[in-house]
């Protein structure tokens, strides 16, 4: 017997998916296990494999269209089977289409509603330029709404009587021209030798993908629900600069500036867990796990992937996933365990080269952490003006769970490590 093969949830976002390959075409054998098509997601582009065994007999989604989750992606069954009754199944049920049709025939058995005028309706005499004019009320009330003189309307009703086809009907004569002057004939000239201005645009439209609609939707939630608050500060980043330098002398993995940052993150959110939080609408959940998000920017938006236990890794070890983390995005590769539970998010955009700017908290965080470029300028230090690496970032907050003063300390706390790194380190 013909089975369905629904569209799957592939994630705990998903409400649809775009088909992105077929592995099989219709008339091929399947096997339970097959890699029967690759289907992306609203995070990632996943293989999926058949669950059942069967002949391929139909294909509801082709190659880069898109369906509901739970809609029908194929139906596998007997080589020869009738599968129409499968494929019109998913249309209204009998119930409904019984229920709708009685409806209509109720609506049917009522009678019209007469218009409040028409004109059969008692006649209306005016009296317009010495004679006397016949018109039904509702041609005169639209004579009215348009603004006819009903004076030059020669009536096609009994009797010369004015009725709604003759409004309908009248068109103003135009009054001739006056000639021309010299200025206003050298102008139309001129207007005329102009190029026309342009009547359209030039432009081009892409399908949204379905990783650009959840992070559309899920920011706009984000934005316009969770009361956001910012706080910036400087951080003195020449010591980071030095430690960096020689921890790259001795290590296999190259360490980042970002890598410090997830560390010092990390260990600033065990001394300040009020920031490691989360509002769920009944309650604030303060996370025990500290779960680090990682922004990575993608050519269709922007992944996520979790840095879990951060505060239990070495910095090689950061390294190594962000690396991983990244290459795995870029690739579509990345599964559900990779960008779920996070706790807290830093967005980096230093490397390109921004000197500061603000993110929108990635829920259910109640707090991201934008980070800037570390940049080379004067400073004074020990009243003495020199050069410094200095670098800013930005805490956006969400005020139903992080007040101002909570964010502040969590800054100092991070602010003390990045200038002192080697409290991370010993």
């Amino acid at each position: 017997m013909a089975e369905i093969v629904t569209m799957p949830r592939l994630s705990d976002t998903m409400t649809e998916g775009t088909v992105a390959k077929w592995h099989k075409k219709v008339g091929d054998k399947v096997k339970e296990g097959d890699l029967l098509a690759e289907i992306e997601t609203d995070k990632a582009t996943m293989e999926f494999e058949s669950f059942q065994e069967g002949v391929l007999l139909y294909i509801g989604v082709e190659e880069g269209s898109t369906a509901p989750v739970d809609s029908i992606l194929a139906i596998l069954g007997k080589e020869g089977e009738d599968i129409s009754q499968l494929i019109n199944g998913k249309s209204e049920s009998p119930a409904a289409s019984q229920e709708e049709s009685e409806e209509t025939a109720k609506r049917e058995e009522q009678p019209a509603a007469r218009p409040s005028e028409s004109d059969d309706d008692i006649d209306v005499e005016v009296e317009s330029n010495d004679r006397r004019i016949k018109i039904s009320p509702l041609a005169r009330k639209l004579a009215k709404e348009k603004g006819i003189d009903i004076s030059k309307l020669q009536g096609s009703g009994e009797g010369g009587r004015i009725v709604k086809r003759d409004i309908d009907a009248y068109k103003p004569v135009s009054e001739p021209e006056k000639p021309a002057s010299k200025e206003e004939t050298a102008q139309h000239v001129a207007n005329k030798s102009a190029p026309a201005a342009a009547a359209s645009v030039s432009y081009t439209e892409e399908p949204i993908s379905q990783m650009r609609k959840t992070i559309a939707r899920r920011l706009a939630e984000s934005k316009f629900t969770a009361p956001h608050f910012y706080l910036t500060m400087e951080i003195d980043m020449d010591r980071a600069v030095e430690v960096r330098r020689m921890l790259n002398e001795i290590s296999d993995v190259k360490i980042s500036f970002n890598d410090l940052v997830i560390k010092a993150a990390a260990i600033s959110l065990i001394k300040h867990p009020n920031i490691n939080t989360s509002w769920t609408g009944e309650a604030i959940r303060y996370n025990r796990d500290i779960n680090i998000g990682v922004a990575v920017a993608v050519e269709e938006g922007l992944l996520v992937p979790v840095i879990r236990h951060a505060d239990q890794l070495g910095l090689s070890a950061i390294a190594s996933q962000v690396k991983e983390f990244a290459q795995k995005a870029k690739d579509k590769k990345l599964q559900p365990s990779d960008w779920e539970g996070n706790t807290f998010t830093i967005s980096n955009l230093g490397m390109f080269g921004i000197d500061e700017f603000t993110a929108i908290i990635n829920p259910p965080d109640a707090c991201i952490m934008a980070v800037g470029s570390i940049k080379q300028i004067p400073v004074v230090k020990d009243g003495q003006i020199v050069p410094g690496h200095v670098m800013k970032v930005t805490l956006s907050c969400d005020h139903r769970v992080v007040d101002g003063a909570t964010g502040a300390a969590f800054l100092q706390t991070f602010k003390s490590m990045l200038e002192d790194p080697m409290k991370m380190i010993l």
